[in-house]
């Protein structure tokens, strides 16, 4: 039987008629009848992969498909890099191949990877992983070694275990690939607990913070804080998504980076209730507004002749900011920080954790209780003291005046 020979392809660089020059990589396929057949493949244009070693090195991802049958001793060579390129093809089309543009929706595809988190996982590849670890090899790579790494680098845990995540995400997608049968990523220890309790704002302050901010970014942060709603959702909405008749939201997408994704969960698909008066609020901004047709964003931006709606960071730049400044409020506080206050507001109310779970539509009450609501001072101390008099008796008269 005849050993698979390895191919290792030519490499060009061909100028089209259209002027651009670009990289193509040639190589030939084994028919069954024995004949080759020769293909070729864009790999990129000059101007991405400037030198003959940049468009190798991206090369070497195809190199990895054709020779299937290469001798595992061969495959051990497999770098990083060639990994982290391989896996960017294909888990990271719409970032590599510019395959989503601004306004674009999801495809079907349930497996494929919402454009935020590919351009996150780009990100967090480009900035950490690669410069660190671009040249060791697949089996060099050992699990002491990335936990040592991760403890030195001076950014927060919860970026950390993301790093963490995504080094396994390249392990598991090597082992798909049957480059290498074992992660040593699922040793590493990495906490991703957070170094900072988020902010939630008091009822008072919240009426402070609206005060200072006129339309639409009020409406906007009305309905987050009364609501929950994430921003992608918040600013994803439709005039067709608001039933004013049975006073309901139904939320049915998430807009991030101007791209619409799918909803994150099954259970953020639920409609939402909505307070009469919070109905009569959207309503009147309804009237008011330029764009107010069923098909039209709630917040849509003006810039973009509401065909998007705004940006969430020119949003908060523009308005929220020196509305915060004004209130006085110091604290960090984000678009995220309404949606934490609304779980921890619901709690304090003491609703029970299944319907606080349900509005902030989370698929699990772990993460409603453990990352969503904090017990306010004033709830902790009534609670205290409800134990101190159980235990202590009840507070005396003579002691009730001297306070």
């Amino acid at each position: 039987m005849r050993r698979a020979r390895h191919q290792k392809g030519s490499l060009q660089r061909v100028k089209r008629q259209s002027g651009e020059a670009v990289w193509i990589f040639r190589w030939y396929e084994v028919q069954l009848d024995g004949t080759k057949r020769y293909r070729k493949a864009v790999i990129g244009s000059v101007q991405e992969y400037k030198t003959e070693a940049e468009a190798q090195k991206a090369a070497d991802t195809l190199r990895l498909e054709i020779n299937e049958q290469t001798p595992r001793q061969q495959l051990q060579a497999i770098s990083m890099e060639t990994l982290v390129e391989h896996y960017r093809q294909h888990e990271l089309p719409d970032i590599v191949q510019g395959t989503r543009p601004l306004g674009s929706q999801a495809g079907e595809d349930e497996t494929r990877k919402a454009y935020s988190t590919q351009a996150t996982y780009a990100g967090y590849l480009r900035k950490w992983i690669l410069p660190r670890w671009r040249s060791y090899r697949l089996a060099d790579v050992k699990a002491v070694q990335v936990e040592q790494w991760l403890k030195s680098l001076p950014v927060a845990r919860g970026t950390k275990a993301k790093i963490r995540n995504i080094m396994s995400a390249l392990y598991s997608h090597a082992q798909r690939w049957e480059w290498v049968t074992t992660n040593p990523i699922t040793h590493v220890r990495q906490s991703a607990k957070r170094s900072r309790v988020p902010t939630v704002l008091t009822p008072v302050e919240l009426q402070d913070f609206l005060a200072n901010l006129a339309d639409p970014a009020k409406t906007a942060v009305l309905l987050g804080a009364l609501t929950g709603l994430r921003v992608g959702e918040l600013l994803g909405l439709k005039w067709s998504d608001i039933d004013f008749e049975k006073l309901e939201i139904c939320v049915v997408r998430d807009v991030v980076k101007q791209r619409i994704e799918r909803c994150k969960t099954e259970a953020s698909k639920k409609a939402i209730p909505i307070d009469a008066e919070l109905a009569e609020t959207l309503w009147s901004w309804r009237l008011r507004c330029a764009y107010n047709q069923p098909g039209d964003w709630v917040f849509a931006s003006p810039q973009t002749k509401g065909k998007q709606p705004y940006w969430p960071s020119s949003l908060y730049r523009v308005a929220l900011q020196p509305a915060l400044k004004a209130a006085g409020i110091t604290e960090p506080v984000g678009w995220h920080t309404l949606r934490h206050t609304f779980g921890t507001l619901m709690k304090a109310n003491g609703e029970d954790v299944k319907t606080i779970q349900e509005l902030l539509r989370h698929a699990n009450f772990k993460v409603t209780m453990d990352v969503y609501t904090q017990a306010v001072t004033d709830v902790k101390r009534t609670a205290h003291s409800r134990v101190a008099r159980q235990i202590m008796g009840p507070i005396k008269e003579g002691e009730k005046d001297d306070e």
